[in-house]
């Protein structure tokens, strides 16, 4: 065996090892692609040239000046002040209390908030826990069987990998794109092109029928074990107001189609729709947290909302362009309302931030967002090191090599990449698998001839399914952390067994019909 194989062989089980040792993650990558590097200096197998390309490989298009990844702080930033306003609570609380007369209607409610939160926060970690403390203990109350209501708030927890907008999807969207460049160059053809809405178009269709899968065990279980999950008896809380649907449900819903339908409609980019999800996030909060004593501030939040139907109204009635030569009055007025809508959203926004500021979320909001977007670039930078020593040592040819090499030709070879990818995802972040696994074994993947958009919806399902696996599922981790002390962890674990059969249902599904990930990414494009 050359020295070079046996370095990058060393390298990628040494980096595994020290994951799996609770080592930094970033620091890890970044840290044993140097030594290994330095080894392969002075052993005279590693060309010098490519280590020193690594400050323009961040500085440049990969990392530092990649607009797409401008959308990745957004979104987390829109997740966590969405977590913070309780919204959750609210939907949880109106869903429950809609559904909560019928067999399995907390069950229900749990699925379709798991939903609403993926397609609003997309943190798995939150929903879980959040879900966990507020819906498991109205569960068990109600006599729903432990195993069956555990599943339903774990497997919903974990639909924030694959409904977008989530940063799975963002994120793969990047690794994807870059691996089908590589590709595409090796092919001798143009590069592909695999943008986040793509992958947020391409996700839709096999999110919503997990969904509908998820209701459907529900369903199965009311009709065959009606006593597993059974109506709420002795509700004696308050009737739900119409102003408490419209608000808890109806604003984070607004909210999800405005981010969505400006992607997927192509009047934003993924970025400037995440823009657009903070600003809402920011006016639900403010609405959401404020009391009496912050009637003006709530008063200018609401003008915030009437100031952006102005300007869609004006935007699409008035030709707002000064510079023609037709420009008449209307334009001038049509301008002049802009601005002064455009005034006031802003003044909106701000005392959204202040009723937020007031709520002591403000700061904790912003900390924690630049805590999650410090980790994700820091372990990118610590990624992008480790995979150039690896080709360096010839490792994308190794990875090439041992996919051809499995018996049953390309689809043997993706059998063995998903196979690869969910053995890990027991025991590595989605983060770390992105960045890691995924340049490593995609190129090679659509060389074979596999469409990227459909590779990438099949990994995003696969790590989704991996996050809910015992023994090691995060999804369970979390759920095990905050459940009551009279939950067994062996009962968690069987509770998710049915809704991993699902999700492996879905994966087939989409294997074996790729037009459930392509076909609206290619309406989209038209």
């Amino acid at each position: 065996m050359e020295l070079e194989v046996v370095l990058a062989l060393g390298m990628f089980a040494a980096a595994i090892i020290a994951l799996l040792a609770g080592y930094s993650v970033a620091l890890t990558l970044g840290g044993i692609a140097l030594i290994f590097a330095l080894l392969g200096l002075a052993l005279g197998v590693f060309p010098e040239s490519l280590l020193s390309n690594l400050p323009s490989r961040i500085q440049g298009g990969a990392i530092m000046q990649n607009e797409t990844l401008v959308a990745v702080p957004l979104f987390i930033l829109m997740g966590v002040i969405l977590e913070r306003s309780k919204v959750a609570e609210d939907l949880l609380h109106i869903a429950s209390r809609l559904l909560g007369r019928i067999n399995g209607g907390l069950g229900y409610a749990v699925v379709l908030v798991g939903a609403l939160l993926a397609a609003s926060t997309g943190i798995v970690g939150a929903t879980v826990i959040t879900m966990t403390l507020i819906a498991l203990p109205s569960m068990l109350q109600q006599k729903y069987d432990t195993r069956l209501a555990t599943g339903a708030i774990a497997a919903s927890g974990t639909l924030g990998q694959i409904i977008p907008p989530s940063i799975v999807l963002i994120l793969l969207a990047d690794a994807v794109s870059n691996a089908a460049s590589q590709a595409a160059s090796q092919m001798g053809i143009g590069a592909f092109v695999v943008s986040v809405g793509d992958l947020f178009a391409g996700a839709l269709i096999p999110g919503f029928i997990l969904v509908g899968l998820y209701l459907i065990w529900i369903a199965i279980n009311a009709w065959l074990r009606p006593h597993h999950c059974p109506p709420v008896v002795d509700d004696t809380s308050d009737p739900l107001t119409r102003k408490e649907v419209l608000f808890g449900l109806g604003a984070p819903l607004l909210l999800i189609f405005a981010v969505l339908g400006a992607i997927l409609s192509g009047i934003a980019t993924p970025t400037e729709a995440a823009a657009i999800g903070v600003a809402g996030a920011i006016l639900l909060a403010g609405l959401r947290l404020s009391d009496d004593d912050d009637a003006l501030l709530s008063a200018l939040v609401l003008a915030a909302f009437a100031s952006l139907a102005v300007i869609i109204f004006t935007r699409n009635v008035v030709d707002l362009r000064l510079g023609v030569a037709d420009a008449g009055a209307l334009a001038y007025v049509g301008v002049g309302i802009s601005l002064i809508a455009t005034v006031i959203f802003f003044a909106g926004l701000l005392a959204g931030m202040a009723i937020l500021n007031r709520k002591q979320q403000l700061s904790p909001a912003l900390k924690s967002g630049v805590h999650i977007t410090s980790m994700v670039f820091l372990i990118l930078i610590g990624a992008s090191l480790f995979s150039l020593v690896f080709r360096g040592f010839g490792g994308d040819e190794i990875v090439a090599g041992l996919l051809h090499s499995i018996p049953g030709g390309k689809w043997g070879a993706l059998v063995g990449a998903m196979l690869v990818m969910f053995v890990l995802g027991f025991f590595l972040d989605f983060i770390e698998i992105i960045f890691v696994v995924v340049p490593l074994v995609t190129p090679p993947l659509i060389v074979m001839g596999f469409d990227p958009v459909w590779l990438a919806i099949l990994m995003a399902l696969n790590l989704q399914t991996s996050f809910l696996t015992p023994p090691f599922g995060f999804a369970l981790f979390y759920l095990r952390g905050a459940a009551p002390e009279g939950v067994k962890t062996s009962e968690i674990w069987h509770g998710a067994v049915p809704f991993i059969g699902l999700q492996l249902i879905i994966i087939l599904l989409v294997a074996s019909m790729p037009w459930l990930a392509t076909w609206l990414p290619s309406v989209a494009a038209k």
